[in-house]
């Protein structure tokens, strides 16, 4: 049987990727700008190969590209489920279909296995069928994931291409749908199965028992060869009913690995993989609290450093700061969403604005175990009133990287659609809700403006904050040979330098003395401007 596994991300609207396009737009993290410009505060031409460090009696390049692209969990889950059943496969990425730059080697698959944990609504999820139409006509179209979770009626009834659709795990029932499109075991009998008859519309739809699997039983998926970075999953499921996440309602039964098994799934992973950082990728790691605890007294003997996504009020004091440290805690992401408890409260967070203002100060003291707020402007019913909470917070306090982006309404199953007679919620175009909607409280509009007024007030008056904007196509550490906060200091010269042209546009000695005080701090920190000859030929080669 030949397969083909359609896995990866979603596909980046223009509208919703990066809400406004010119964000990075006459600086010169610019990616879009074909040619390099005079920088106005310096005189000459400066591009992001022009910035070098200071290594011994030689320099380095700064902004050097990332050696490895970010795991993507529910690939390497899917691709593990069917090496285990012996099942050879083509893993092709969705970010390929959705740019059509290249195409599958397999020709004539038997099955094309296409999964929507990323494809949030209705029109990726035509896309990505008719890609599959056009190319593979006869193949056996099997769908699952998280947006077939939520939609499978209605994908099954409006899009006859698709012939069977896995709810939930499918870890045994996937490899029992290939056994029984093979003739080796009976369709009726494949859990969590969606099926009807192929090709017809008004077809009647038949949905098998559901059953979970134990995720303290069932092994974790393992990898061959040498892999620095690992994804890893220690639950199915969410405790937590945000109204931005659907996330809980496509896997309702919360379940989660014993930290016992997440030691040994780790220390396998370095052993066998020579994994060094472990990306868990669980909406909240750092629950239930006895579970966690017992990471924190078990992980400095597993010596892995790890990633996570936590919640403010898990961070209660300096003795857990001190405890995520030991267990070699390298990096927390961290949902605070907004510093208004009004906001927070329509949200259904359930953490308050003093929590997330406590976690910021315990984790912003030390230099061990770094950290990303992650907020939003005008969530239905916030005003810019409530709203000023939150800037003057990202202003005044927040300390590390951070993310800040107008509400994105571009996920069609979250539970705020409940909610939108509630706050007026309009939007003028359900295929690309986030080019034009308004509430109660704001519009997209004011949200766009909040958010550039945010991020230049951030960029001038805070330095210890430093907006996550151009970093993610170079390496995260840029000079490996000074420390965390050294090379914030790092990134926010960085950004001073580049948008201060943009910035104080109109104000030619405000532009040059920015400029100049930035490169000057890059120095102290060892980071120089190659010469103009040296970075052309640079260039050119």
């Amino acid at each position: 049987m030949k397969i083909i596994l359609l896995s990866g991300l979603g596909p980046i609207w223009p509208a919703a990727s990066f809400w406004d396009s010119d964000i990075l737009g006459g600086t010169f993290f610019d990616r879009k700008q074909t040619t390099a410009a005079v920088h106005d505060g310096l005189g000459r031409v400066v591009t992001t190969s022009d910035f070098r460090y200071r290594e011994g009696s030689s320099d380095q390049p700064l902004l050097r590209p990332r050696f490895q692209s970010e795991p993507h969990l529910t690939s390497q889950t899917l691709a593990s489920i069917l090496d285990g059943a012996g099942r050879e496969h083509e893993l092709f990425r969705l970010e390929d279909v959705w740019s059509e730059a290249r195409e599958p080697e397999t020709t004539a698959p038997d099955v094309v296995a296409l999964s929507t944990t990323f494809i949030c609504n209705w029109r990726a999820m035509n896309m990505a069928v008719a890609w599959v139409e056009r190319r593979f006509p006869m193949a056996k179209l099997v769908v699952g994931g998280q947006y077939s979770n939520l939609k499978y009626m209605r994908l099954m009834r409006d899009l006859p291409r698709i012939d069977y659709i896995v709810r939930g795990d499918g870890e045994l029932a996937f490899p029992m749908l290939l056994d029984a499109l093979e003739g080796k075991a009976a369709l009726g009998q494949v859990p969590n199965l969606v099926m009807s008859e192929p090709g017809r519309l008004m077809r009647p739809i038949h949905v098998n028992e559901f059953a979970y699997i134990d995720v303290e039983k069932h092994p974790s998926p393992r990898f061959s060869g040498s892999r620095t970075i690992v994804p890893y999953e220690s639950m199915r499921g969410c405790p937590f009913t945000c109204k931005f996440c659907s996330f809980p309602a496509a896997s309702p039964k919360w379940r989660y690995k014993s930290a016992d098994k997440i030691c040994s799934d780790w220390a396998a992973y370095a052993r066998e993989n020579g994994a060094s950082l472990i990306k868990s990728l669980d909406s909240t790691f750092t629950i239930p609290p006895a579970r966690f605890r017992e990471l924190l007294e078990k992980l400095p003997a597993v010596g892995v450093a790890w990633d996570a996504y936590t919640r403010a009020n898990v961070i209660k004091d300096r003795e857990v700061v001190s405890a995520l440290g030991e267990a070699h805690c390298a990096s927390l992401s961290i949902g605070f969403e907004s510093m208004s408890d009004a906001s927070l409260d329509r949200m259904h967070k359930q953490v308050s604005a003093a929590q997330n203002r406590r976690a910021n100060a315990l984790l912003a003291e030390g230099d061990t175990v770094d950290y990303r707020g992650s907020f939003m402007i005008g969530y239905p019913g916030e005003t810019p009133e409530e709203y000023e909470e939150t800037h003057r917070f990202l202003v005044d306090e927040f300390a590390r990287h951070f993310m800040l982006n107008p509400f994105n309404l571009i996920d069609e199953t979250m539970p705020v659609w409940n909610d939108a007679a509630r706050f007026g919620l309009v939007v003028e175009n359900i295929d690309d809700p986030d080019s034009a909607w308004k509430h109660h409280g704001m519009d997209i509009a004011t949200a766009r403006d909040l958010h550039r007024r945010t991020l230049r007030e951030v960029r001038w008056k805070n330095d210890r904050a430093v907006a996550v904007l151009w970093q993610m196509p170079f390496q995260s550490t840029l000079n490996p040979h000074v420390g965390l906060l050294e090379n914030y200091r790092i990134q926010k010269s960085l950004e001073r330098l580049a948008f201060a042209p943009k910035d104080f546009a109109g104000s030619p000695s405000q532009v040059r003395s920015r400029s100049l005080r930035a490169v000057e701090e890059l120095d102290r920190l060892g980071v120089f401007l190659a010469p103009e000859s040296r970075a052309v030929e640079a260039r050119v080669a």
